[in-house]
């Protein structure tokens, strides 16, 4: 099996490729050349190519794609030329006109985007609800975003370019309800603050409210301020609550789902479809992008 890495522009392909490697042979392209150094000092034996066209070159299975947003749907549209499997790491839209090309995209059922969390074995295990039974949710994000008030990956934490911390942390929360209760949402409400990480060019901490066709009403927390990182899901019934806590553990590539998701990429590879279709992704996405817009 023959994978291109399209892109090292966050911390995730990096982790991807630590479970990859040990099932197919690896091509990586990255325009960041001291990106791509750390990268190859890590895995010696990855072929590296020097373009984007050319990592996307001969016989390819798969394609983990992870650019800086901007530049997700051109990258996107290439990689769909090749007919691979496609796993664009997220979210795959931060803002408005970046969500309008994806939807001109021929996106086929073997594209999987979103948050990594609903591979995780504490939520996938559990991902089924008697919706009937639910009054309302609640999704809390921990996850420092302290390396961005460095300066780190400026474009990350700039509102019209990777969204912030509304987005890329918010998504998390997002997928795990989607996931629960399905892709008919809407968002009804969001805000965020900056609590403690004055330079930063978004925020550190955000709410949305979100509202199923059916009624139920669900919270997302996003707490960019945190000493450790974790994810928890609460679900609101009439006599009590239930409560799915996603940790790291002693292996953060299992506890957090990286190693779900690619196990679910690699079947796409051989040919299968996403376990996520991309409606309930396009759902994900659009709560997200109106959370950044209203803000």
């Amino acid at each position: 099996m023959r994978i291109a890495l399209a892109g090292l522009a966050t911390s995730h392909p990096y982790t991807d490729a630590r479970t990859l490697i040990r099932h197919a042979d690896l091509v990586v392209w990255e325009q960041d050349p001291e990106r791509l150094r750390r990268f190859a000092d890590e895995h010696p034996r990855v072929k590296v190519a020097a373009s984007l066209e050319e990592v996307l070159r001969g016989r390819l299975d798969g394609v983990v794609l992870t650019v800086p947003n901007p530049q997700v749907p051109q990258a996107l549209a290439q990689v769909l030329e090749t007919g691979a499997a496609c796993f664009v790491n997220k979210p795959a839209a931060a803002g408005r006109a970046q969500l309008e090309q994806l939807d001109r995209l021929p996106i086929h059922d073997r594209v999987l985007s979103g948050s990594v969390l609903r591979f995780a074995p504490a939520f996938a295990s559990r991902a089924r609800v008697a919706r009937e039974e639910v009054l309302a949710v609640r999704a809390t994000v921990r996850h420092d975003v302290g390396i961005w008030a460095t300066g780190y990956n400026a474009w990350q934490d700039t509102p019209g370019e990777g969204g912030g911390t509304m987005v890329t942390m918010g998504i998390h929360g997002v997928e795990l309800l989607v996931a629960l209760l399905g892709p008919v949402v809407r968002l009804a409400g969001a805000a965020g603050g900056t609590r403690h990480y004055r330079t930063l060019r978004s925020e550190d901490t955000g709410v949305m409210a979100l509202r199923w066709d059916d009624g139920i009403t669900g919270t997302v927390e996003i707490l960019g301020v945190s000493e450790s990182e974790s994810y928890e899901v609460t679900l609101h019934k009439r006599d009590s609550t239930e409560t799915i806590l996603i940790e790291s553990g002693d292996d953060p590539i299992k506890g957090l789902g990286y190693e779900g998701t690619i196990e679910a990429f690699l079947a796409m590879a051989g040919g299968a479809p996403s376990p996520v279709p991309w409606r309930e992704t396009r759902a994900v996405l659009e709560v997200i992008v109106r959370a950044r817009e209203t803000s």
